[in-house]
Parts: structure tokens; sequence; C-alpha cells
């Protein structure tokens, strides 16, 4: 499974973006089956979990961005969404999507390549 991350940019505070996660050379019920996530990145801190949803598309957020996120997956089209709404100069970081595969198909996470939002004041 490869993951390709896309939709970061430079935005104003207040503003929106809406990032893609793309996987391929991912069976669909491989990717049906796997759970996702979007982390990110902050210089000098740590990873943190964003968003994430189930197989069934249960999904929990981080409190600092309840109600502002959204995170949404289309199994046909085997790509997670994030979309990030009211951004804040706080949630500038490199945002990461993850996919943890069923323990059926291993149950292994795969990690796309990051992409970057800046959130301007």
């Amino acid at each position: 499974v490869q993951l390709q991350a896309s939709g970061g940019g430079s935005v104003q505070a207040g503003g929106s973006l809406r990032l893609s996660c793309a996987a391929s050379r991912s069976i669909l019920s491989v990717f049906a089956g796997a759970a996702a996530g979007w982390y990110r990145q902050a210089p000098g801190k740590e990873r943190e979990l964003v968003a994430r949803i189930t197989t069934s598309s249960i999904t929990n957020y981080a409190d600092s961005v309840k109600g502002r996120f959204t995170v949404s997956r289309d199994n046909g089209k085997r790509t997670v969404y994030l979309r990030m709404n009211d951004l804040k100069p706080e949630d500038t970081a490199v945002y990461y999507c993850n996919l943890e595969l069923s323990k059926s198909y291993g149950g292994t996470q795969h990690w796309g390549q990051g992409t970057q939002v800046t959130v301007s004041s």
C-alpha cells in the first residue's frame, strides 16, 4: 500500500483546506477493512493524532480540532479526506495520513509522505 497525501498549502487564519490521501496499489477489500487517520507534526513537537475514522466510519478527533475538522473516507476511491475549517496558526504542521490494515491483512501501518499546512495570522 502506498499513500499519497495532497491538498496542503498556506492560508490565513479562518480559512479552509481539504487534505486528501489516496491509497494506490490497494485492493478495495484491503482499504475498506483498514482504519485511517490523520496525524500532524509541528516543528519541535511530537507527532499527534488529529482525526481517525474506522472501517464503519466512526470518527474521533483531537480536542483541539473538534468542531472544525471533519475526517471522511470514500472506499470506492480508496481515499481519506480531512476537511479543515476555521484554521488557526496553531494548526500549522506537516500532516500525515495513516492506514492501519486489519489483522486479516497483517495489521501493518502505512504512512503517507506528509503535506505542509501553514496558517498565518
